[in-house]
Parts: C-alpha cells; structure tokens; sequence
C-alpha cells in the first residue's frame, strides 16, 4: 500500500470482521517517529496464529492463499528503522478477556517512510461503514491531542441520528480537519 492510512483501514477492517465491537486507533507523533496502534476487542488469534499472522502465507481469507495487509504494514515501519508487533489474546470462553493490538513505528524522516495519507477519510470511511460500532481515533502531537469518539457522538446525538448520516459525517469532517 501507497499509504499508512490504508494499512489502517484494512486492520480496523480486520477487526470488524473478528468481531470487535470496539476498536481503537491512536496515532503518537513525537519528532521524527510516528507510532501506529490498532487495538480491538475482537475474538483474537490463537498463540500459534498470532506467532505467524506477519507472515504473508498466513490468511483467513478462502479466496486465496496470501494474505498481505499485515506483513506490508510490518515491511513499512521496518524498512524505516522503525518496528512492528502484534499482540493478541483468543477468547476460549465467554468471560476471557480477548483481542488484538497491532503496532508499528515509523522514521518520518526516513526516505522510505510511506506518508500517513487521508487519516481522515479512512476514518470516515470505518464510520460511514460501521455506523454501530465504537471507534476511538487519537491522534497525539507534541502539541496536544484530538480525539474522536463514535460512543461520545452518540451520547450527544442521541440513537435516533445515525452516525453515517450526511450531516454527521460532514461534521466529522470538520472536526478532524480542524475546521470546526
């Protein structure tokens, strides 16, 4: 992928489709370094599928026999300096704590660094997507923080405004451009 911010839409997919009732997405930049955090609440991957999910021979998919969003986001940050890992927690039974977190960090300043891209649509995109589900997106500067919350836009909205509604989707947008 081109961009980072299409990494991040085809994990926070990924957790969509294990389940996850709630996914955060934090980005860190402090100098140079941008630290990438994808975090669900997923069903999780077993240890051994976990130990091998980098690896673009292993997929759930049945279509075909790669799967490459996560060992491209893995070549990204590490072609940079940077790192990668994955850390995830299978739900064996109901009560068990479970999900995954995938985290990567980038040289900004390195010639291979793949730019962030549209953060912004791609979290519009989840939202308009996933209008049930509960997103966090963080975005942490050494100047300060902007967070979205789908949960607080509910809170305020009340259940009857759908948040992928034209008017909703268009404030975000203003809001995480900084426009608002």
């Amino acid at each position: 992928m081109k961009e980072l911010s299409l990494n991040i839409l085809d994990i926070a997919q990924n957790s969509i489709k294990a389940n996850a009732a709630h996914v955060t997405i934090r980005l860190t930049q402090r100098e140079n370094w941008l630290t990438i955090e994808i975090a669900d609440d997923g069903t999780g991957m077993s240890p051994d599928f976990a130990q091998h999910a980098a690896n673009p021979f292993t997929t759930t998919r049945t279509t075909r026999k790669v799967g490459m969003g996560l060992p491209l986001f893995r070549m990204a940050a590490e072609q940079t300096g940077g790192s990668f890992s994955l850390v995830s927690h299978q739900a064996l039974r109901e009560s068990d704590a479970h999900g995954t977190t995938v985290t990567a960090t980038f040289d900004t300043a390195h010639v291979d660094c793949e730019p962030l891209g549209d953060i912004t649509e791609t979290i519009l995109t989840l939202i308009q997507g996933n209008p049930d589900l509960s997103l966090t997106y963080v975005y942490q500067t050494e100047a300060g923080e902007l967070r979205l919350s789908t949960d607080e836009m509910r809170e305020i909205l009340g259940e009857d405004v759908p948040l992928n509604s034209p008017e909703v989707l268009a404030w975000a947008r203003e809001f995480l451009n900084g426009e608002e």
